[in-house]
């Protein structure tokens, strides 16, 4: 809960800050229509990765292999179009880099490395095996 708090709180201050610092540099007008421009054309992009990914899901589902992956990539690319619409830059930054396959692949790639690494840590409480039940005639009670 304190996490999401720090975070509702900080995105908007950087995103203002890294607004007021740019806009003095390159102007107002220019900005607003940097912000309007990379919100366009990331959503356009964002339709045509997300229909490519659709596409890839259903070969997926044709070969009858599981589209974990296209699941993954289609979650990201929808919160990246979310992202490029929010007005600002570095919530296009990080909508851009989730658009882009090669980076996606790069994150989904980190991220699954560092689950994959604590699940192999993982202390085992039972030993594998395999058993046979012999019945024997000294055991049954009459």
């Amino acid at each position: 809960m304190n996490s999401i708090f720090f975070t509702i709180i900080l995105v908007p201050a950087i995103e203002i800050y890294l607004l007021i610092k740019i806009g003095s540099q390159i102007g107002a007008i220019t900005t607003i229509l940097l912000i309007f421009t990379t919100a366009v054309v990331g959503v356009y992009y964002a339709k045509y990765e997300g229909l490519n990914t659709l596409k890839s899901g259903f070969l997926q589902l044709s070969r009858n292999e599981s589209p974990t992956y296209e699941v993954i990539s289609g979650a990201a690319i929808a919160f990246a179009a979310l992202l490029l619409i929010i007005p600002g830059f570095m919530t296009d930054i990080i909508g851009f880099l989730l658009i882009f396959p090669i980076s996606r692949k790069f994150i989904f790639g980190k991220i699954s490395k560092k689950y994959q690494y604590k699940e192999n840590l993982k202390k085992k409480d039972y030993i594998e095996g395999d058993f046979e039940d012999i019945e024997d005639d000294h055991d049954r009670k009459l």
